[in-house]
């Protein structure tokens, strides 16, 4: 990895670890947060994860600019598809981290709640699931 690329990675980690202490719920669990396009927010980050995940995505980054290479050059084909596969499996790897830190705070704390909120979240999750698995 780059130095300009550690460093974003790192900057990225420390600003992880200030906010998931103080990060509002915008999950579906606690609604009314808006954050992000879908109006949701995480509820809470996990530093580790969140850095994990960068780092994956960085190395993904430079997998997918490596088959480009390999494709202008009219490399060997099985050579191709073995890369593509590493990068299945490195998105694969993000996915579930996202997964994991979903599971210890959205919906623990949907969870937490009767009625509709834990039934959506018992929905988003089935739905999920049968996403990671495809």
């Amino acid at each position: 990895m780059g130095s300009a690329r550690a460093a974003k990675v790192a900057r990225a980690a420390r600003a992880v670890r200030t906010n998931a202490e103080g990060s509002e719920c915008g999950c579906g669990a606690c609604p009314g947060v808006k954050g992000t396009s879908s109006g949701r927010k995480a509820a809470g980050v996990d530093a580790e994860i969140k850095a994990a995940n960068l780092k994956h995505l960085a190395r993904i980054e430079g997998q997918v600019r490596g088959i480009m290479r390999m494709i202008e050059d009219d490399r060997y084909c099985a050579d191709i598809i073995t890369q593509v596969s590493a990068v299945r499996e490195s998105l694969s790897a993000v996915g579930r981290n996202l997964m994991r830190n979903h599971l210890k705070h959205c919906a623990t704390r949907a969870m937490e709640h009767k009625g509709a909120e834990r039934d959506a979240m018992v929905e988003e999750l089935l739905g999920l699931v049968a996403k990671l698995g495809r």
